[in-house]
């Protein structure tokens, strides 16, 4: 069952998806909140993986983050790690407030950009018991170094000074200054990024998966708000509690994973999902499946503890 709920965080309105069991037998239930990519909405990835999760017997919350989808904030389209991280701290509250889930037994599931956020997250919120991402992506080295880590230096230069000059308009009275995500084509995308640019184009811009609430652009003060994050800083502050990294074996992006996962301290596992490349995890049954299996009984086996 899904429930529309809010709840604040930093004083802003967040929109979420509540996903419930069908059966009320056996409450109050381990719950689960889930963080959607970047440029995503809660009806995309996240509330997929969510309604998965509540098919096997968890609470799970998707939300939108602060400043997109039907979230508040000003302005529109910004991506502010430090606020994506205290929307996923205040999702955890709304959940203890639940009568249906159990407040000793919440975790958080991060996928792509929330895959970074949920890292820092429970770094430092010890009330998530148990971390789990797919896909998991540093926005800050997806900016600096490029999806493949081998972006030239130059280019984030390039962004720096789009950004500092956007900062100056807007204080001029020039309005937000924003700039595109997506080519306008699935041959410019492709060109622009191989198959992880095609792969997202088709994701977020045709009818696989378009919502007409995810993020088409971002604004330029988000470059300099990323830039400077880093998601796997305290990544071994998780420990000792359990840590599940899903990852497609075809992922251009897989090194971040594998580099926090050697950061994390343990206990920890890094999944691989054969075949499977870093947007074929949002949606593609083949993929999806066997992701949701491995996150099910991480969860269940380390969320079941008593109080």
């Amino acid at each position: 069952m899904k429930t529309d709920v809010t709840f604040l965080s930093a004083g802003l309105k967040i929109a979420g998806h509540l996903h419930t069991p069908d059966s009320e037998v056996g409450g109050p239930h381990p719950a689960v909140v889930v963080g959607h990519p970047g440029s995503g909405v809660k009806e995309q990835a996240a509330g997929l993986y969510a309604r998965r999760l509540a098919g096997q017997g968890f609470v799970a919350l998707a939300f939108d983050a602060a400043f997109q989808g039907e979230s508040e904030g000003t302005p529109r389209g910004l991506e502010d790690p430090a606020h994506r991280v205290e929307d996923i701290k205040a999702a955890v509250s709304f959940l203890t407030t639940r009568d249906e889930v159990d407040p000793d037994r919440i975790g958080a599931l991060g996928i792509c950009a929330s895959g970074g956020y949920v890292l820092p997250a429970a770094a430092t919120d010890h009330r998530i018991r148990a971390v789990g991402t797919v896909s998991a992506v540093d926005i800050a080295r997806q900016f600096r170094l490029g999806a493949d880590g081998t972006q030239d230096p130059a280019v984030i230069q390039g962004m720096l000074d789009a950004a500092a000059a956007a900062r100056t308009a807007e204080a001029r009275g020039e309005g937000v200054q924003s700039f595109q995500l997506f080519p306008d084509t699935a041959e410019q995308a492709r060109a622009l990024g191989g198959r992880h640019g095609l792969d997202g184009f088709e994701y977020y811009c045709t009818d696989r998966a378009q919502h007409p609430r995810s993020a088409k652009f971002l604004t330029w003060s988000s470059v300099d708000h990323m830039v400077s994050f880093d998601a796997f800083r305290f990544v071994d502050l998780i420990a000792p509690r359990p840590l599940l990294m899903v990852v497609g074996s075809e992922a251009v992006t897989s090194w971040m994973s594998v580099e926090a996962f050697q950061s994390a301290r343990g206990p920890k596992e890094l999944h691989w999902i054969d075949g499977a490349g870093h947007v074929d995890l949002y949606d593609k049954e083949q993929y999806v499946g066997p992701a949701v299996a491995q996150l099910t009984d991480f969860f269940r086996a380390h969320l079941a503890g008593a109080k």
